[in-house]
């Protein structure tokens, strides 16, 4: 919670909330410590020691005003509480869960979207199941077993998702907001997920430090594919059990090129095992 708040800190200037900036060359990025305590309304000595985390059970009153203070989304701000409950030891909102298996229901649904590549997805982006398409999509992604396979690990370890991913940088900046989520709803798992990741590479663990959060709802997703070629899907994200789980849809409209390209995608799953 506290490095979280120095750091969103740091992204606000005064400017931006409508203080004067004064004369000479600040020394500090953002906003100051006492310029956020007066925004929130709070004293200096409090915020500080929120900040230090010497103060870890502030109130939702007071978080809500340094959210609004620090214009954070709706995201962000939910994330907020959930660091505080975390740092206090009281009941998380959004109780952790365990892993889950996928459910005959949302395997019907992954067959009946085809040729769309669709996934079913956990908290941490572990794959719980795919369709073929959905493994033809990421090349190699169906290469490791069916309980090892992480649409995170992926973009950020795999050697193809360099290429595969037309905008790799957006795409891995999603993932990393989105996991940020998952350190309250799994925390266990996110922190494995995190220390492998933050080991293995340079580029996940500068994006991690940045405190980036925000749950991925739909948007477009450009590819470089190797058999169907530059491709633009739509895709969306549904939550049809309500449990964490997560469907993973990556679409076009039928008489499309794009769909055209879908359609190609499946004629080459001929073989591919999904697990």
């Amino acid at each position: 919670m506290a490095d979280f708040l120095r750091i969103r800190r740091g992204r606000i200037g005064p400017a931006d909330v409508g203080l004067p900036t004064g004369p000479g060359r600040r020394r500090t990025p953002g906003l100051r410590r006492e310029e956020l305590a007066a925004l929130a309304g709070v004293s200096v000595d409090y915020y500080i020691r929120i900040e230090q985390g010497r103060e870890r059970a502030p109130s939702d009153a007071v978080l809500d005003a340094l959210a609004r203070a620090l214009r954070l989304t709706a995201d962000e701000h939910a994330h907020l509480l959930g660091l505080a409950d975390q740092a206090a030891g009281r009941t998380p909102r959004h109780r952790p869960s365990g892993p889950r298996p996928p459910s005959p229901g949302l395997r019907l649904l992954l067959e009946s979207v085809r040729p769309s590549p669709a996934y079913v997805l956990d908290e941490v982006n572990d794959v719980l199941d795919a369709n073929p398409e959905g493994l033809a999509l990421m090349p190699g992604l169906g290469d490791r077993p069916a309980g090892q396979r992480n649409t995170i690990r992926y973009t950020f370890l795999h050697p193809a998702a360099r290429t595969l991913f037309a905008d790799w940088d957006r795409v891995a900046r999603n993932c990393v907001a989105h996991l940020h989520t998952a350190e309250l709803t799994a925390p266990g798992r996110a922190a494995t997920l995190v220390a492998e990741l933050t080991a293995s590479s340079g580029e996940f663990a500068a994006l991690w430090r940045r405190h980036e959060v925000w749950v991925k709802r739909a948007g477009e997703t450009a590819f470089r594919h190797p058999v169907i070629g530059p491709v633009t899907l739509a895709n969306e994200v549904l939550s049809p059990a309500g449990d964490g789980r997560r469907v993973l849809l990556y679409q076009a409209p039928p008489g499309t090129p794009e769909h055209d390209a879908l359609v190609l995608l499946a004629m080459t799953t001929q073989d591919v095992n999904t697990g």
